[in-house]
This record gives structure tokens, C-alpha cells and sequence, in this order.
């Protein structure tokens, strides 16, 4: 039976004051008037994305309706987005939170103490999961967000370069550069490769598109990534991917190696061989390269995300979830 009654779903960016009282809404006006139509983040994605999945799957919801919830405090609150949300309001619900909350669980040790009604935590990806299991035993469950396969379609014009270089080098950027992004510079003018480059946070998704739309594959460099919506939505394009996935420990300079050693991470934490190819490092990015290029032709990373990752799929898994915690707040 499908179900029909309405998630209370509810998502906000956080926007403290600053300086003096009430100054975030003229600040909010001049980030506007200087930089535009705010473009979605990967919270915000979570959030727009859920909604489009239960569209396509049918599924009714109310968005920020405080006032209900209030009025009605037996039913599940599903609060998306970092937990400014759930300490500035008073919640007498049972909660679903997450999936996009905060990158580890000793930014907020008492969660569960000082929100008890919360029945599970949402994190993006398996590694997060295991990494948040130990602080929160099996109330953590991971659920990523849906690619949409409707505004990342495959490109039916003729490609004229053989790679876009996805950079999203962050974390040891100094370290890394000169060795994996030199490496791979060095190995594409040796090879007679031509390549696009395409640098994270410094680009709009047309722009992203146009560059994919040019080339046979994407060699994608990220130290980690909790879900990865970018090379999810290459993927979909059905442009296979050599991903860097050195593993290791997660080295959020935050966090490692003061406060957190968590390890193995991953740059792509959804995956399976019809994405691509990966490689560790500098030291096998030729070798790993040329397997790549032989195989290119048998990938068909469109497949994968069809069947793990669509908006409806994801959608889903979220329903799946909701209706499990309600069956257990049933039977208590």
C-alpha cells in the first residue's frame, strides 16, 4: 500500500548575527545584491533533492510548516540540515536528522542527551557511518541523496578532448598539488593527452556540463568525500571516472590529528567497476592510466547510478527509513 500522509520535512541554512542584533537580514540583502541568486550547496542539494525524489515517487510533504509540527507533536520532524535547527527550536517530536549535519560526532558529543526524541542520525555515506558508530551506536544509518537523470543526461555531440581534471584538492592542498595534480599534468603531456580543468567551488553546474559534454572522461582528485554529489552527477552523464582514492585516514586539518584519526576514507564511497578505474596516488597514476584508456569503451557508469543513486531510489530509501522508525514508535 502506497503511503500518503505527509513528511514534515524542514530546512534551513544557518545565519547568525554577527556583529550587532538582527544584522544578518541586511547582511543576507548585500550577499544578494553582490553575489546573486544564492547557488545550492551540498546541504541545500540534500534538502532540494529529497523533495524532487518523493515528487517523482508521489510522496506528499510539508516544507518549514513549524505550526503544524507544534500542533502536533506525535508526528516524526525530518530536520535535514545542521543542528542549529534543532537547538533553536523547542521539539517535542520524534526526529529524523541528517543527512547533512556536522563532519564529526565530537562537535557534538551529547547529541542524543540533549535530544533524545532524535530516533535516527542521517549521515551521507558508509565510511561516515562507521566513523559516527562508535559515539552513536546503531542510530546512525547512511542514506545519500538522488542524482537527478533528467538534468544530468549523456551528451550526444562528438567529444574533442580526452579529459576534464576535476580539482578539488583541499585539505594538504601544498602537498598534494606538487605531487599528485604535477604527476598528472606531467603524465598528459608525455601521453599527447589533451584536458579540461574545472576547479571545486569556482565553477556553476552549466559550466560543468559544457566542460563534460567535450570530453571522453574525468580524472577526479578529492581527498575524501562523505556522499560525493560531483562525480555522481559526471557519472550519470555516463562519463566514466579515474578517481584518486588514496584511503588512509580522514585528515581534516580541524580534526587530525589533534582531535579525530579515523580511518579508511574515500573519495568515492559509491562505486562499483562499471564507474571507472581508481588509483592511489602519483606513484600508479601511469599504470592505472593506461588500463583506464584500454577499458574505456566497456564502462557504463550511467548504469550504476541508474540503479543505486536516482532521485526516486534515494527518495525511497528515505520513505524506508521514516517507516521504520513510525513502526517503532508504534510498538513502544
Amino acid at each position: 500500500m502506497r503511503y500518503s500522509k505527509p513528511l514534515n520535512i524542514f530546512y534551513a541554512e544557518p545565519d547568525s548575527d554577527r556583529w550587532i542584533k538582527f544584522d544578518r537580514y541586511p547582511r543576507r540583502l548585500i550577499r544578494y545584491l553582490v553575489r546573486g541568486r544564492q547557488r545550492p550547496g551540498g546541504v541545500m542539494m540534500v534538502a532540494l533533492n529529497l523533495m524532487l525524489g518523493l515528487d517523482k515517487i508521489g510522496i506528499p510533504y510539508r516544507l518549514n510548516n513549524y505550526r503544524y509540527i507544534k500542533n502536533h507533536p506525535e508526528e516524526i520532524a525530518c530536520i535535514i540540515g545542521k543542528p542549529h535547527l534543532i537547538d533553536q527550536k523547542q521539539w517535542r517530536n520524534p526526529i529524523i536528522f541528517g543527512a547533512g549535519v556536522y563532519s564529526h560526532p565530537v562537535d557534538y558529543p551529547n547529541l542524543f542527551e540533549k535530544h533524545p526524541n532524535i530516533q535516527r542520525l542521517l549521515v551521507p555515506g558508509p565510511w561516515m557511518k562507521k566513523m559516527c558508530e562508535p559515539f552513536y551506536g546503531n542510530k546512525v544509518e547512511a542514506w545519500p541523496v538522488g542524482i537527478s537523470m533528467e538534468d544530468w543526461a549523456p551528451f550526444n555531440n562528438i567529444k574533442d578532448t580526452d579529459f576534464l581534471i576535476y580539482d578539488k584538492i583541499n585539505i594538504a592542498r601544498k602537498a598534494h598539488t606538487g605531487d599528485v595534480l604535477e604527476t598528472i599534468l606531467k603524465v598528459f603531456n608525455r601521453h599527447d593527452l589533451s584536458y579540461l580543468y574545472i576547479k571545486y567551488g569556482q565553477y556553476t553546474h552549466a559550466e560543468l556540463k559544457q566542460k563534460l559534454s567535450r570530453v571522453n572522461a574525468v580524472v577526479f582528485l578529492s581527498e575524501n568525500e562523505t556522499q560525493g554529489l560531483a562525480y555522481q552527477q559526471m557519472l550519470a552523464t555516463n562519463t566514466p571516472v579515474l578517481a584518486w582514492d588514496r584511503g588512509g585516514y580522514w585528515q581534516d586539518p580541524n580534526y587530525y590529528p589533534h582531535r579525530v584519526k579515523y580511518q579508511p576514507v574515500s573519495s568515492v564511497p559509491y562505486w562499483d567497476e562499471r564507474c571507472g578505474l581508481k588509483f592511489t596516488g602519483a606513484g600508479d597514476f601511469e599504470d592505472v592510466l593506461g588500463r583506464f584508456k584500454s577499458d574505456l569503451g566497456r564502462f557504463c557508469p550511467r548504469d550504476f547510478i541508474r540503479e543505486n543513486l536516482t532521485l526516486e531510489i534515494c527518495a525511497q530509501k528515505y520513505l524506508d527509513l521514516y517507516q521504520q522508525v513510525q513502526k517503532e514508535l508504534d510498538t513502544e
